[in-house]
C-alpha cells in the first residue's frame, strides 16, 4: 500500500461536517494563531519556578525552549505521515506503537490528553485570579469567601474542593472559549488572530521594556546558582550540589509543560488545506514566537524583581504575576490595570489554545477506538462538540481544586511520559516505514537529539517532580493508569477487539509491501531503559 500522506490536499470543504468530519478549513497562518496562545502558558509557571529555583530560573525557562524547539522537528516529520488524521503528535506516535503493543498507544493519547486539558481550569483560574486583582482590594472579602466541599489532603496537604469566586469566575472564562470553538476552526482562527495580536503585546513589551531601558541590575540575574536556605529558613544563593541539581530539574520539569507545548500546531493537519506544506510551516513559525517569548519574559521577570521578589506567596501561586509584570514597564494604576486586562486575553488566547488541540485529541482517540465512541462526534461547522463538552466538564472539576500548582504538577508527569512515547515514534516510524513519503524529514542528527532529550526528561520528572509535593510523581503515575480500564472496555467490549476499519488501515499489522515491524524488540529496550531512567533519577535526588 503506498503512503496516505501520498494523497492530494483537500480542499475547503471536500470532508464536511454532514459527513461527521472535520473540515479543511485553515492554512498554517491559522494554526500558527490558533498556536499562539502557548506563549501566553509563561504566565502560568513562571511564578513557581522562579520561587522555586531562585537566581537560575531565567537559565531553566532559556534551556527548556531549546530542548522544545530541537524535539518540534521530530513532530513535525510524524505529522506528514498522517495528513488525514487530527488530534496531534500523541495520535501519529500511537500508530507507530501500536504495532509492538495495544496498550502503549492509547496511554501515549490518554497522557497528551491530560497535559493539554488542564491548562482550561488553570488559564481560566489565573484569568478569574487576575480580574479580581484589579477588581477589589487585597483585603475585599471576595476574596477570602469560599465553601469547602471534601478534604483531599490525603493527596496533599491543603488539598481540597471548593468554590469561591475564582471558581464561578473562571467558569464563566471557560464556556467563553466553549462558544468561540463551538462555531469551528476557521471562525476559531479568526478570533485568534484578534486576541493573539493584543494578548501578545503585553508579553512582548514586559520581555524587551527592562531591557531596552536598562532596568536590570546585574546581581539580579548572576550568579547562576538554584535557591538554597540558610539555619534560620531564610532564602539565600545556593550551589551546585545535590539538592541545587534537584532543584534546578525541578524546574525544567515544570517548564515543559510551557515551553514543548507549540507542538500543538501539528494538531490540525486534519484540518489544513495543504497539510504537505502548511504542517512544518505552523510548528516551524510557532516554535520561533515561543523561543522569543520563553527567552526574553523571565530574563525580564527575573531581573527586574530580583529574588526577593520572586520568594513572594502570590508570585509562587502565580496569582500575584500579572500585577507584578505590569509594574515591570513602570506603568500607573489605570495603565497597569490594562496590562493586566490584556494578560486576561492572553490567559483566555491560551485556554482557546488548549480546548482546540485537546478536543480533537479526544475526537481522533475516539475515531481510532482508543476512547468512548461518544466523543468522534461533530456538529455542523465540524466542530468536536462530544469532546469539548467532556473537557469543559472535566475542568469545571479541576477548576474546584485548591492548588492549581499541583494540577499543573500531575499533569506535567503526563506531558514528559507523552513526549518520551512520541519522541521514540519517530524512529520507530523510520524503521517500519522507511520508503514512505515525507512532506517533511527531519535531519538525522535533530531526530537523534529528540530521542536523546526524550530520557532526559523522564530523568528531569524523575527527580524533580516531588519538589512540588511528596508523592507527585506517585500520583501522576497512577493517573495515567486509568486508561486502561477506558480502553479495555472501549476496544474488547465494545468493538469486540477489533479496530474501526480506518484505523485498522493505518495500523498496517498485517503484512504489506512498504510496511514492517523493523524496529523489532528496541520499542521495548526504550521503555525498559526509560523505567531504569526514572527510578534511578528519583533515587538521586535530595529534597
Amino acid at each position: 500500500m503506498a503512503s496516505l500522506a501520498e494523497a492530494e490536499p483537500m480542499t475547503t470543504g471536500e470532508v464536511g461536517a454532514e459527513n461527521g468530519a472535520l473540515q479543511r478549513g485553515i492554512s498554517w497562518t491559522g494554526a500558527f494563531w490558533i498556536a499562539s496562545g502557548v506563549p501566553a502558558l509563561v504566565l502560568f509557571s513562571i511564578g513557581t519556578i522562579a520561587a522555586t529555583v531562585g537566581m537560575a530560573s531565567w537559565v531553566v525557562w532559556t534551556t527548556s525552549i531549546c530542548f522544545g524547539f530541537i524535539q518540534a522537528f521530530s513532530y513535525a516529520e510524524i505529522a506528514g505521515l498522517f495528513p488525514h488524521k487530527s488530534g496531534g503528535a500523541s495520535v501519529y506516535g500511537a500508530v507507530a506503537w501500536a504495532r509492538y503493543s495495544k496498550m502503549f498507544a492509547p496511554v501515549s493519547v490518554w497522557c497528551n490528553w491530560l497535559a493539554w486539558s488542564p491548562v482550561l481550569a488553570i488559564g481560566s483560574g489565573l484569568a478569574a485570579g487576575y480580574s479580581l486583582s484589579i477588581l477589589f482590594g487585597a483585603d475585599a472579602a471576595i476574596n477570602s469567601w469560599q465553601v469547602t466541599l471534601f478534604d483531599l489532603g490525603f493527596l496533599k496537604t491543603g488539598l481540597t474542593v471548593r468554590l469561591n469566586a475564582t471558581f464561578f469566575i473562571g467558569a464563566v472564562f471557560l464556556l467563553i472559549a466553549f462558544a468561540i470553538q463551538h462555531r469551528g476552526i476557521s471562525s476559531t482562527a479568526k478570533v485568534q488572530v484578534v486576541l493573539g495580536v493584543i494578548a501578545l503585546l503585553p508579553l512582548l513589551l514586559i520581555g524587551l521594556v527592562p531591557l531596552l531601558t536598562g532596568d536590570i541590575p546585574a546581581q539580579h540575574l548572576w550568579p547562576i546558582v538554584p535557591l538554597a536556605h540558610d539555619a534560620a529558613g531564610n532564602a539565600v544563593p545556593g550551589h551546585w550540589n545535590a539538592p541545587g541539581i534537584t532543584l534546578f530539574a525541578s524546574g525544567l520539569f515544570v517548564a515543559a509543560w510551557s515551553t514543548y507545548s507549540f507542538e500543538t500546531a501539528v494538531c490540525y493537519t486534519r484540518e489544513f488545506r495543504d497539510p504537505k506544506t502548511d504542517t512544518f510551516k505552523a510548528i516551524l513559525y510557532s516554535g520561533l514566537l515561543c523561543v522569543v517569548v520563553f527567552t526574553l519574559v523571565p530574563i525580564s521577570f527575573q531581573g527586574v524583581l530580583g529574588l526577593s521578589g520572586m520568594l513572594a506567596p502570590d508570585i509562587y501561586s502565580n496569582m500575584g504575576v500579572g500585577k507584578a509584570m505590569a509594574a515591570m514597564i513602570s506603568a500607573g494604576p489605570v495603565i497597569g490595570n490594562m496590562i493586566v486586562v490584556m494578560m486576561v486575553l492572553a490567559l483566555l488566547l491560551a485556554i482557546i489554545t488548549s480546548m482546540a488541540g485537546s478536543s480533537r485529541t479526544l475526537y481522533q482517540a475516539s475515531a481510532d477506538g482508543w476512547l468512548p465512541r461518544y466523543l468522534s462526534r461533530v456538529n455542523e461547522k465540524g466542530a468536536p462538540t462530544a469532546a469539548m463538552w467532556t473537557d469543559l466538564g472535566f475542568n469545571l472539576l479541576l477548576l474546584s481544586l485548591s492548588d492549581y500548582v499541583f494540577v499543573l504538577a500531575i499533569s506535567n508527569v503526563c506531558y514528559v511520559l507523552f513526549n518520551f512515547l512520541n519522541l521514540n515514534s519517530a524512529w520507530i516510524h523510520r524503521l517500519d516505514r522507511p520508503n514512505w513519503e515525507r512532506p517533511y524529514r527531519a535531519p538525522l542528527p535533530l531526530l537523534g537529539m529528540g530521542t536523546l532529550l526524550s530520557f532526559v526528561n523522564l530523568a528531569l520528572m524523575g527527580m524533580g517532580a516531588d519538589v512540588l509535593g511528596k508523592g507527585t510523581l506517585l500520583t501522576g503515575l497512577s493517573v495515567v493508569t486509568l486508561i486502561v480500564p477506558v480502553f479495555a472496555w472501549r476496544h474488547y467490549v465494545v468493538d469486540k477487539g477489533k479496530f474501526p476499519e480506518d484505523m485498522a488501515e493505518d495500523l498496517h499489522l498485517v503484512p504489506e509491501e512498504g510496511v514492517k515491524s523493523g524496529a523489532g524488540v528496541l520499542p521495548f529496550l526504550a521503555i525498559a531503559a526509560g523505567v531504569v531512567v526514572v527510578v534511578v533519577a528519583h533515587s538521586l535526588a535530595v529534597y
